[in-house]
């Protein structure tokens, strides 16, 4: 009795569906991945995949289309963006499971801890790298950024840009504002103060959230293919203040690490 291994039973199975479908299913990055050479490809810890600059709006429209929750929208956003690319690592992108980013949403399986934009940014920037280098430092610029910015955008541009309809963001977005934070929790508790809405009317607003993230965060990876250092968004002049005597090598407090925002959890001494 003549058996199939597991490439030649995927190939036969794509071959048989591509004839049924007119071979449209070849189109699809991520059955085309498996029949290729890297059809066994894996992710391991170190892996990096090589960025490729990409369009922020079409990336952030994607985004916002996506849903699932703040995490998952701006992980699967950009890495299914970049398995359709020019990356030469498109086939690798194509196979990396964003289902798993889902945990992410409301500050963690909805704790109100760090937001799922950020947990994404970290795990998305740990893969890549840009023009050989990693790209982690991106990511102390995406946390201060979202610290330090009114978010959502609410221009014109971004919203038609999006696909966003604007009668409905004024309803139930309203005013952007500042998180003063990575938590869920205070990004979420200083809107719905400023705008008198409640938890539960939170959902445009954290997806244009989202989208707003990530248009930033393929503008600076774009920034660093074209050789620029990014530093779009340093550390605040309070944290820099406290800096100056907390460090790493400081004998009053060796264990202060931070970069994030210091006076929004306690004053200065």
């Amino acid at each position: 009795m003549n058996t199939l291994d597991r490439r030649q039973a995927i190939a036969r199975i794509v071959g048989i569906s591509s004839a049924a479908a007119g071979g449209a299913l070849l189109a699809n990055p991520v059955i085309a991945a498996v029949t290729t050479e890297s059809g066994d490809w894996t992710l391991e810890v170190g892996t990096r995949l090589a960025y490729t600059k990409m369009d922020p709006m079409v990336v952030a429209k994607k985004a916002y289309e996506t849903g699932n929750g703040c995490m998952f929208q701006v992980f699967d956003s950009i890495i299914s963006s970049l398995a359709t690319s020019a990356s030469p690592d498109a086939d690798k992108f194509a196979q990396i499971p964003t289902a798993m980013a889902h945990y992410g949403y409301a500050g963690i399986l909805g704790e109100g801890a760090v937001c799922g934009n950020i947990n994404a940014a970290g795990m998305l920037l740990n893969l890549l790298s840009i023009n050989g280098e990693p790209a982690n430092a991106l990511l102390s610029q995406t946390m201060r950024f979202y610290e330090n910015e009114a978010l959502p955008y609410q221009d014109d541009a971004f919203i038609d840009g999006i696909g966003a309809d604007k009668t409905e963001t004024l309803a139930q977005v309203g005013t952007p504002t500042t998180a003063n934070s990575i938590l869920c929790h205070s990004s979420i508790s200083l809107w719905a103060s400023e705008n008198g809405k409640s938890f539960s009317e939170k959902g445009m607003r954290c997806k244009q959230l989202s989208a707003s993230v990530v248009y930033e965060i393929v503008t600076m990876l774009n920034k660093a293919m074209d050789g620029e250092t990014v530093n779009d968004h340093p550390i605040t002049d309070t944290v820099e203040n406290c800096q100056s005597c907390h460090t790493s090598g400081s004998t009053f407090a060796p264990s202060v690490k931070t970069n994030m925002t210091c006076d929004n959890c306690h004053g200065g001494h």
